[in-house]
């Protein structure tokens, strides 16, 4: 099938100056505008639209202040589920869905199970998430038998109704409230969710029939995007009074009158409900089309931004002052976010600290702690609201199912309408206490002689609760080996898929070894001047990378200001690139010898120009195991004092352990025990920094290579150490890297099926010394990465240092 060009089809006849200037003299009125007014301010340029961001910004500003709110953009924190990827539609830029043969490939179950669900949930209560996303694809029964075959065997009718069951679960054991996303509902099927779920959702996309009719389009083949039946949902769910999420796609091929036309649609539904002046949308989001490898579209140019932000700008103004205007923040860039705000946006939608975004995989969620500094520095305050908006929960007689008052009270602030707030002892503001995160089907039994069974159930209920598990627990999983070995390999890539997503990243970089540094040049080739890392620095960033790694002690006969000296000359030589430099280790050097406190010395690495630093220079976290295997290391009380340093000035790292030599399985548990109180500690202080990721690596002979239970392959041994440290860190550290250098290509792969989500990164020689950098003669190009992961057939990205989305340069 030929498919067509999404790029957006402008309307015969631009709007004059004349004509702009008149819609926006309506629009800054308080008029009431319709589909012609909405595609001529659509197609505003220069200072008019400059004027319409003015004006969208202040109706927003006079419905938060009436909202008794002002100055505030809300999000909700979630735990998005994706139910099943199965879907019976064929839209043209989707990457969110499987085919029965691709579930088997990727050895994933056509529907998640109950306990799959309540996993991943319980671990975004425990990071204070109230909303659970329930996504998925529309009717897979209608297409797939075995979609069919597995609700059969499950016994429900439809998947519809198994989402009902769900959503329910969720909140009998959870308290936590699901949104219910799944696709085109009958007015049955919304009487049938409504008790289960405060708030339901579908995006009306666009209006366009063209889209839907016309081979080659976006929504060609798939039934469900009918504009006219996806409009009766939307009017449905008014008549049910659901609160209701809906809004448009903006860059997939509609032309500017489509967007006008789709904006006043939505309207003319929401005021078709009203109750008390309240109609149902509770939300209107407006989405920027983003290009998806591996679909029919991913050649297609993304949404062009100021476009994008007048669509955001005229759906403000269509809507009105009342209506939140929903911009998702994954999907623009930071930079980006203050034109969004100015259009009008003040919600940012749903934010997961935990699961990734798995309808757009490639856009990472930004951390909360910089979302809310990035909209402070915007002028406006972040705050929490639950997955129903204020206005719906504060009239909850009238949106609000009977059999959900409770629940959403208990979330709730009485005053606001908004997300309470939990005290450390779990009471929040509205005087409820917080649910309990039980375990499922009770306390483990008592270790019994090891099978198959007990194992799974160790590992499903560290799967649901990383804390619930005792040391020796955590022991017998690390000890696994054959079938019970599998099932826990298993248990934490279904951790790994439900949370951090099936992509697969790598980061494009380059080592430096700092302890090559020396004043004046020499004939050794592992050695380099100043002069040199300048050169090092441009000739990567020309590479393509976009990271240095630079560590290790500088010689004693270097002046210790020489590790500021190299930050500064790597910014010289490449402005842009991301500098990940000094262990623990090499800052206490250079705080001792430059007569500095560690804070002083992080705040002068700050001001050099690193902008992360690795957390290595540890093999295992006990001075025993320090003093038989690595006694020049530093102290491990210093190792933490310096880590600990490093978040609170609010710098990210990576942690790793270094493993199969002297250490025990307990030691190795406590190591990863005490990386996560770190973690809590430094997260909780509200700087933004922390561990990124988490890298278990093999330590080689001749000291290194011994097997924890005798007799156990190598690549078993890693295996359990990667799905024990997935399970172990699963909501605290999010990421397991799997050390390529150190196990090898082919065992990579295993391991990427074991829990791992990351490839560190290419380490590229370079063509200027490249022999200065640790790993020299390892690369791992970005194309033989890519290949390694098709085998997974899951998607390959590459990354920033902080698990960014990599922007142009």
């Amino acid at each position: 099938m030929t498919v067509v060009s999404p790029s957006v089809t402008a309307s015969p006849g631009a709007a004059s100056p004349t004509a702009v200037d008149a819609a926006l003299a309506r629009a800054a009125a308080g008029g009431r505008l319709d589909a012609a007014d909405a595609e001529t301010l659509l197609g505003a340029t220069g200072e008019r639209f400059e004027r319409l961001l003015e004006i969208a910004g202040e109706v927003r500003d006079a419905g938060l202040a009436a909202s008794g709110r002002p100055g505030v953009i809300t999000y909700s924190r979630k735990v998005f589920v994706p139910l099943t990827t199965l879907c019976r539609d064929r839209c043209h830029y989707c990457v969110f869905v499987d085919t029965p043969a691709q579930l088997l490939k990727k050895h994933k179950p056509a529907y998640m199970s109950p306990e799959q669900v309540l996993a991943v949930v319980r671990q975004g209560q425990a990071m204070g998430c109230k909303e659970v996303l329930l996504t998925l694809g529309d009717r897979p029964e209608d297409r797939w038998p075995d979609a069919r075959a597995w609700l059969d065997e499950h016994g429900f009718a439809s998947t519809i109704e198994y989402v009902a069951h769900i959503a329910r679960l969720v909140t009998a054991e959870t308290g936590l409230l699901a949104h219910a996303n799944p696709g085109v509902m009958s007015a049955e099927e919304l009487r049938m969710l409504r008790p289960t779920a405060p708030s339901m959702g579908m995006m009306l996309e666009t209006t366009s029939r063209r889209l839907f009719e016309e081979p080659g389009q976006v929504h060609f083949g798939s039934p469900d995007k009918d504009p006219e039946l996806r409009l009766e949902v939307i009017d449905a769910a008014g008549r049910e009074r659901v609160p209701f999420t809906t809004g448009i796609l903006v860059g997939i091929g509609e032309t500017v009158r489509d967007r006008a036309e789709s904006l006043v649609a939505i309207r003319e539904a929401h005021e078709r409900h009203q109750v008390d002046g309240q109609g149902h949308v509770q939300e209107v989001i407006v989405q920027n089309f983003r290009a998806k490898p591996r679909t029919a579209m991913q050649g297609a140019p993304d949404a062009e931004l100021l476009e994008y932000v007048a669509a955001v700008a005229v759906a403000r103004l269509v809507m009105g002052a009342r209506m939140r205007i929903q911009v998702p923040p994954n999907l623009s860039d930071a930079t980006e976010f203050g034109l969004l705000v100015r259009a009008g946006a003040d919600d940012w939608g749903g934010v997961s600290p935990l699961t990734a975004d798995h309808v757009n995989p490639e856009r990472p969620w930004p951390h909360l702690d910089d979302l809310a500094r990035m909209t402070s520095e915007l002028g406006f305050e972040l705050r929490e609201r639950l997955t129903a908006q204020p206005e719906f929960v504060l009239d909850a007689g009238t949106w609000i199912d009977p059999a959900l008052r409770p629940a959403v009270g208990a979330l709730a602030d009485p005053e606001t309408g908004l997300a309470a707030f939990a005290d450390a002892q779990g009471v929040s503001s509205s005087g409820a206490r917080a649910p309990f995160a039980q375990r499922p089907g009770g306390a483990i039994p008592a270790p019994s002689p090891r099978s198959s069974s007990h194992i799974r159930r160790l590992a499903e209920a560290a799967a649901a609760d990383p804390l619930a598990l005792d040391d020796a627990e955590w022991v017998a999983l690390l000890q696994a080996t054959g079938d019970d070995l599998d099932v826990l390999a298993a248990t934490a890539d279904d951790v790994r898929r439900y949370t951090v997503g099936e992509a697969v990243t790598l980061v494009v970089n380059r080592n430096l070894t700092s302890t090559g540094l020396r004043a004046t040049a020499t004939d050794d080739p592992t050695t380099f001047i100043l002069d040199d890392v300048e050169a090092i620095a441009a000739d990567a960033w020309d590479l393509g990378a976009s990271e240095l790694c630079v560590q290790g002690l500088l010689p004693a006969s270097e002046d210790p200001s020489g590790y500021l000296d190299i930050a500064r000359a790597v910014k010289a030589g490449a402005p842009g690139i991301h500098l990940h430099a000094y262990r623990p280790q090499d800052v206490r050097d250079l705080a001792d010898r430059s007569g500095l406190s560690l804070d002083a010395a992080l705040a002068a690495m700050r001001e050099a120009g690193v902008d992360t630093v690795p957390g290595t220079g540890v093999k295992v976290l006990s001075e025993r195991v320090r003093g038989l295997v690595a006694p020049t290391d530093l102290e491990i009380d210093r190792w933490v004092e310096g880590i600990t340093a490093a978040h609170r000035a609010g710098f990210r790292s990576t942690s790793v352990i270094f493993y199969g030599h002297a250490e025990t399985a307990a030691e190795r548990i406590a190591h990863l025990r005490q990386l996560r109180a770190i973690q809590d500690a430094s997260t909780g202080s509200g700087t933004g920094g922390g561990f990124s990721e988490f890298v278990p690596i093999p330590l080689p002979g001749p000291a290194g290579g011994v097997s924890l239970v005798p007799g156990r392959a190598p690549l078993d041994e890693h295996r359990a150490m990667v799905a024990v440290s997935r399970l172990l860190l699963s909501g605290s550290i999010p990421h397991i890297q799997i050390p390529w250098t150190r196990v090898g290509r082919e065992a990579s792969v295993v391991l990427l099926r074991s829990g791992g989500d990351d490839l560190g990164g290419t380490l590229l020689d370079g063509r200027v010394k490249p022999e200065a950098g640790i790993e020299h003669g390892l690369e791992l190009p970005v194309t033989d990465a890519s290949a390694m992961v098709a085998r997974l057939f899951r998607p390959f990205r590459l990354r920033t240092t902080t698990y960014g989305q990599v922007g142009p340069r």
